[in-house]
């Protein structure tokens, strides 16, 4: 695969303005794609659906390493719907919705080389990122529950007792805003940046910076949005996780809307689409 050429990196995509309400606008959107998508997206949120209810089974008992493990799955979401982006980066430009599409989506890292900035290569590197900081919240999360806790964590009951409930400290409190220090950059870097990196020849710094500025111009949308998120989240949690099934690919094509709304990426080269 080429390189892009050198005036590519000074190049700047243009952040936008959007509405209060445009979230809501993104997840009519992402439904309208999941429909058109069909069973390829409800794979993707059948497979994290199984995977979350293996986690749940595995750790039960321990249950404060599976309020982390969970969490640190919010983290690296943006990297897993990577294919739903593209999915709908095909229906947008009335491409073809097929397996191999999938399939061209998570190999294309192979065709670039290591250190090309424009490759696909910084979308691996972008997800190794997340997915250390996934691992160092669920690593945290689980200290802290263990360390501070007045009695054993082991079950689900255990953590609304001694960790929700509890009157005698502010562990809850703090598990909280802990997460919320997390999460916050976490998520102020990954609104546009997984998309951005699909769909344009953009370095990985360029991409996260880019989303911080989404962030900065857009603090109502923003906070909604990330909103809507959690409460969906939250929603499918207690379905023991078969709301995933819808959620997942909806939230997926939802976030391609997302990053087509709030930026203009127009200057920067389109990096080729897979067949």
């Amino acid at each position: 695969m080429p390189s892009p050429p050198a005036e590519t990196s000074a190049l700047q995509p243009q952040v936008l303005v959007v509405p209060l309400t445009a979230p809501v606008q993104w997840l009519i959107l992402g439904w309208r794609d999941l429909l058109r998508c069909g069973c390829l997206s409800l794979a993707h949120g059948f497979f994290l659906a199984a995977f979350g209810l293996a986690l749940m089974a595995t750790a039960y008992q321990h249950f404060w390493l599976l309020a982390g493990a969970f969490s640190g799955f919010l983290v690296v979401a943006p990297v897993l719907a990577t294919s739903l982006y593209a999915m709908s980066r095909a229906v947008e430009h009335g491409g073809t919705i097929g397996w191999q599409l999938l399939r061209d989506t998570w190999l294309s890292w192979q065709q670039s080389r290591f250190m090309e900035s424009g490759g696909y290569w910084c979308l691996v590197r972008f997800g190794l990122l997340l997915a250390l900081a996934g691992t160092g919240w669920v690593v945290t999360s689980a200290a802290l529950i263990t360390l501070l806790a007045p009695a054993p964590i082991n079950a689900p009951l255990d953590f609304l007792r001694h960790v929700v409930l509890s009157r005698d400290n502010f562990l809850f409190e703090t598990w909280l805003a802990m997460g919320g220090i997390l999460a916050a950059p976490i998520f102020a870097s990954s609104i546009v940046s997984m998309p951005l990196l699909l769909d344009r020849r953009s370095n990985l710094l360029m991409a996260v910076l880019t989303s911080w500025r989404v962030v900065l111009a857009n603090p109502g949308p923003m906070a909604l949005w990330a909103a809507l998120i959690m409460t969906l989240v939250l929603i499918s949690f207690a379905t023991l996780m078969l709301g995933l099934i819808v959620l997942i690919p909806l939230l997926g094509h939802a976030s391609w809307h997302a990053y087509r709304a709030l930026v203009d990426a127009s200057a920067l080269p389109e990096r080729p689409r897979a067949r």
